[in-house]
Order: C-alpha cells, then structure tokens, then sequence
C-alpha cells in the first residue's frame, strides 16, 4: 500500500507504519533493508528516525545488503555483458559483494555451452563468486547465502524469481515467460520486498527487472577503482591521473596486451569512460548470441 512501510522485529512479528513528514522535509525516504525506530500511536506505527546504512543501491532501491545475486541470462533475452558490467560496476561503487549467477544454460547446445565458459572463467580470474544453472544450485548458493541480507537483482526475464523459487520453492513466486518479439520478460515482480527463507538463515529480496541500466553517478576518474583487474594493475601506471586509454607506461593496457585483462572487460571500461565524459550515448544495446 502507497505510503506504508512493514517492518519487520526481532521476534519475526510485522509492524505496518507509515514514515513522518520530517522525512519528506529532508529529502529522505526509508528504503527496503533499513533499519529503524519506530513507535505506535492509537493503533497506528510511525517511522521516525532511520539509522546510518552501511552501503545502498539506486536500482533496485534497497540498503544494508550483504550480497547481490546478478542473475544473467544467456538466451531470451540474449547475453549483453555491457549489461552485466554495469551492474557490477555500480555494485563495486556501492560497496556490495557481487554474486554472478548464469541462467538458461541448459537452452545452449553441448558445444556453446563450453565456447561460454571461457566468459565463465573470465569472471572468476577476476575474483567474483559464479553459479550456473547447470550446477547444484541449492548446494552451490548455501554456503554464500547462509546468515545474509541478500538482493537478488537483473535483466527482466533473466530468471531471478525462477532461482528464488529453486532456492526456496515454498516462495512459490510468479514467474513469466519471455516475449519472443522483444526479448523482454514480462514484469512479474513489482516491488522490493525481504523474504525470509529459513532453510539459509537469510533474508531474501526479489526485485523488479529492467530492459536497461544506467547507473554513473561517480567522477570519471573513479571508473578503474570499480574493476577490480584495473584497479590490481593500476599502481604500476607511469603516471598517476593515468585514464588507462591512450597514455604511454600504461600499466593496464600493457596487462591488456598479455591477456591478463581481458578484451571484453576493456572494452565496457572505454565504454563507460566515455559515457561518464558525456561522448556517447548513455546505453549502448550490445549483447552477444549464443544460440544460432
């Protein structure tokens, strides 16, 4: 309901409030995951003050998380790692652990399944958690998702309340099918909301998906501190403004040119650099096929 808040106490029990003017009047508003203080007046809670958060996202809205699931899809809709790292860098820059899940692999045939894991091995050389759906899920997510706050976030279509729903099928979430004309799904999540889900002590956020991503709120200069293989290379730049794009003593493009960065990263990094300075568009629709 428009206006109100659930919050949820230690004892598991909902309180429904609604937060006080003071927080319109200092451009603040309570977000998914917050933590609070609250009271009751005549049957009715009252948020009225928030505590500091420890980190937050602008999309999905949501504070204090512990881990992000960025489940990406390979096909329907179509794998875009532009996409992919854009929600890694905003997660870098908000302070929040990356956790990459790969959905409908099992829609890939024998032989594109393993031309994809070379993408699979570039993302875990870089020091990020992977899952695919072709592994044991359960299994797999227990020991990373075991006491944590975690947002499960990405494309719309790409699966996320399918894994939700793997990881804990008494959610019994809506799940939609993807449009073939569009390659979009079909919005079945419509707003951000913690489940609870014993089975690993943890709480869990579906989120509504996205078509697009365009999170950039940070100096240019910040860009190589949210990749974390630029940011391992960079104090070996000649110079230390160095934009790791056409400056001699690069340290980055010389890691680049040994294959220890790779291509596709670099290139979503000038990207992104150019987008922060303005120079192009700000969404560039690129994704790579992986079905004939």
């Amino acid at each position: 309901m428009a206006g109100y808040y659930d919050i949820m106490q230690a004892d598991g029990t909902i309180e429904r409030t609604r937060a006080r003017g003071q927080f319109r009047q200092q451009n603040q508003k309570p977000l998914v995951g917050d933590f609070a203080d609250f009271e009751s007046e005549n049957g009715e809670g009252f948020i009225w003050a928030l505590h500091d958060r420890e980190n937050e996202l602008v999309r999905p809205p949501i504070a204090n998380i512990d881990l992000a699931i960025v489940v990406t899809s390979i096909v329907e809709p179509a794998f875009s790692q532009n996409l992919l790292d854009r929600q890694l860098v905003a997660l870098e820059a908000a302070g929040v652990r990356p956790l990459l899940y790969f959905s409908k692999l099992d829609l890939l045939s024998a032989e594109e399944q393993a031309a994809f894991q070379a993408t699979v091995m570039e993302y875990r050389a870089i020091g990020y958690d992977v899952v695919l759906s072709t592994d044991d899920v359960q299994a797999a997510f227990q020991p990373l998702l075991a006491d944590k706050v975690v947002v499960a976030m990405g494309q719309t279509g790409a699966g996320k309340s399918t894994l939700l729903n793997v990881l804990a099928p008494e959610l019994k979430l809506t799940t939609g099918e993807v449009s073939k004309a569009l390659s979009r799904g079909k919005h079945t999540t419509r707003q951000v909301s913690l489940i609870p889900v014993p089975a690993y002590q943890a709480l869990i956020a579906d989120t509504p998906g996205f078509s697009s991503y365009e999170v950039f709120d940070f100096p240019v200069e910040k860009l190589g501190d949210y990749f974390p293989e630029i940011k391992a290379v960079s104090a070996g730049c000649r110079f230390r403004t160095c934009s790791h794009l056409n400056e001699p003593g690069c340290a980055v493009k010389e890691a680049l040119e040994l294959g220890s960065i790779s291509q596709a990263r670099y290139n979503s990094y000038e990207l992104f650099y150019q987008i922060i300075k303005g120079k192009r568009p700000v969404y560039q629709k690129s994704s790579q096929k992986w079905r004939q």
